[in-house]
């Protein structure tokens, strides 16, 4: 049941994501009102204790909080245009994923007091210790409404710029795919010689695990514009050793585009006179400015 001492909360959007925040919320015993484009989605969370509102108006007329996940930035800006006026000096935390650039267009769309935020789990991961959300934006909006917002998880208010959570949320999956990225074509090197990849998964893990503390020096070295602090494995070797992940992609009749385009950029790195530094200056090539 509802703990009616506790705030309305609105929930716009009921895929995986939003069901899985509406459930954390109606478990936490927040009064709960929901909304989908396709009302059978909200089904099963009324039949949990949620109030169904059929129009947006509705939805958003139930509470003074709305908490948006839908598909993508268009979208949100798509429904909450249909309700622009209703929206006037409510709380708005959209947690779709987004760039920062379309946060900052939709914190300045609405008069609304707006909170961006970046999810950092899967659905199930919702309201486990696992789970933790960027937040940016309104800070008054924050503070308010903490405790509801750490309902999904902890919660990481990282500015006031409303862009910055969803900065934060794409650093954190770029880097994830890069992972990814690495770990699938490690997986089809042992794959392509018939070789379990069930058996080498550990190796894998582990090093990648071990590979993960050296993101801390690279950090520090940025951060301070020297990358020669700290060299244990210097660029030069690791630009001619670099070579040999694409010879034996192409021995082993894998492509090797998952790993090509560091190959170039730490050469021209080498090639710019910086080859007793660390890896970590190939960031000066990405900036821009600095392309070729």
């Amino acid at each position: 049941m509802p703990d009616l001492s506790k705030p309305a909360v609105t929930v716009l959007g009921l895929g995986d994501m939003g069901s899985a925040l509406v459930r954390a919320l109606l478990a936490a015993g927040y009064p709960t009102t929901v909304w989908n484009r396709t009302p059978a989605k909200a089904k099963p969370l009324v039949d949990e204790g949620a109030t169904h509102a059929t129009t947006v108006a509705d939805a958003v007329t139930a509470s003074r909080l709305l908490i948006v996940c839908l598909l993508d930035h268009n979208t949100v800006a798509d429904v909450l245009d249909t309700v622009r006026d209703a929206l006037s000096g409510r709380v708005v935390v959209n947690l779709t994923n987004s760039t920062q650039g379309q946060a900052r267009e939709l914190a300045g769309r609405y008069d609304v007091d707006y909170l961006d935020g970046g999810i950092m789990a899967v659905p199930p991961m919702i309201a486990t210790p696992a789970a933790f959300v960027f937040y940016s934006g309104s800070r008054s909006a924050y503070d308010t409404n903490k405790a509801v917002l750490e309902t999904f998880g902890e919660s990481i208010y990282v500015g006031t710029d409303p862009g910055f959570a969803a900065l934060h949320d794409i650093a954190l999956l770029s880097g994830m795919y890069g992972m990814f990225a690495g770990g699938l074509h490690a997986l089809a090197l042992i794959n392509s010689a018939g070789i379990s990849t069930t058996e080498f998964a550990p190796l894998l893990k582990r090093y990648v695990t071990s590979m993960a503390g050296y993101v801390d020096g690279l950090a520090e070295q940025i951060d301070k514009q020297d990358y020669a602090i700290n060299v244990t494995s210097n660029i030069a070797m690791q630009s001619a050793g670099y070579i040999n992940l694409t010879l034996s992609a192409q021995e082993q009749a894998i492509s090797a585009e998952l790993l090509e385009p560091l190959g170039p950029l730490m050469a021209r790195r080498v090639a710019d006179g910086h080859g007793h530094e660390d890896i970590g200056g190939v960031i000066e090539l990405l900036k821009k400015g600095n392309k070729k």
